[in-house]
């Protein structure tokens, strides 16, 4: 099984010093980001859709095999709320296009106030290209049905399985030959860190849920004060499988020298 570990976004001013060495500028935290992770999940375009020229030039600053993941414009997801996708979805996919074999998946995370459509969401997931990996995180428990399933199964699109409170929030639909996982708070100390426990029981999961063959995508969002990073590390460690892997832990100066609890 192929898990790409990363985390939520890489810039940030509080992880000098826990991922990046406190004499790097920022303008080279993503190359140091690569020498640690394989992947990272964008929620640049979440805020304000990047040019084309930016993917490009992100594609140009990471290595081969590193992995962008791209979370779609609160445009098409918080203001049109799936509604006439057409434009916007085409909008996203031109400009990402740029990140060429660097683009990975595509996020729709919902508003939590949206209500369950399935009608909406599959128009919405029609628009996307052929062979583009959709994963989709509804946070209104309306989702929660069987015609939500299907649409998601039909269309190959993964339902993300999101943690808060180092525990489930969404059920653990398997809808895609491929998974996405997002760690948005954990209940260790010092917090928002995940423990051991709940690590290994998401690894477990992951390890029952996908055949060998499968990419699974698994990124921290609990950022604050580089527990994300720390816990990225913890869970790269814990996913990898004998033999090649994508799953890859920080090394070296920065996260090597704290202590997991």
């Amino acid at each position: 099984m192929a898990v790409f570990v990363g985390t939520s976004g890489w810039q940030y001013r509080d992880w000098s010093g826990v991922l990046y060495p406190s004499d790097r500028p920022q303008r080279l935290w993503l190359e140091e980001y690569t020498q640690h992770f394989c992947t990272v999940e964008s929620n640049n375009a979440f805020y304000r859709l990047p040019s084309p020229e930016t993917f490009a030039r992100w594609r140009a600053r990471t290595p081969p095999g590193f992995v962008m993941a791209v979370k779609a414009s609160r445009f098409l997801t918080h203001i049109k709320r799936l509604r006439e996708p057409a434009e916007p979805v085409e909008r996203l996919m031109t400009h990402a296009a740029s990140l060429g074999d660097r683009l990975g998946p595509v996020l729709l995370q919902l508003p939590p106030t949206l209500r369950a459509d399935p009608a909406a969401l599959d128009a919405c997931l029609a628009c996307f290209p052929e062979g583009t990996r959709v994963a989709v995180e509804p946070r209104h428990p309306s989702w929660w049905t069987e015609a939500v399933r299907s649409v998601l199964a039909d269309r190959g699109a993964a339902l993300c399985w999101a943690d808060r409170g180092s525990r489930p929030v969404t059920p653990l639909w398997r809808t895609a030959d491929w998974g996405y996982v997002r760690f948005h708070e954990g209940r260790a100390r010092p917090a928002p860190r995940y423990g051991p426990t709940a690590l290994r029981s998401w690894a477990a999961r992951i390890a029952d849920t996908w055949p060998a063959d499968a990419d699974v995508f698994a990124y921290f969002n609990n950022d604050p004060g580089g527990a994300a990073v720390i816990d990225a590390e913890a869970f790269g460690l814990l996913t990898r499988t004998p033999g090649p892997s994508r799953a890859r832990a920080p090394t070296g100066p920065g996260v090597s020298r704290h202590q997991h609890g």
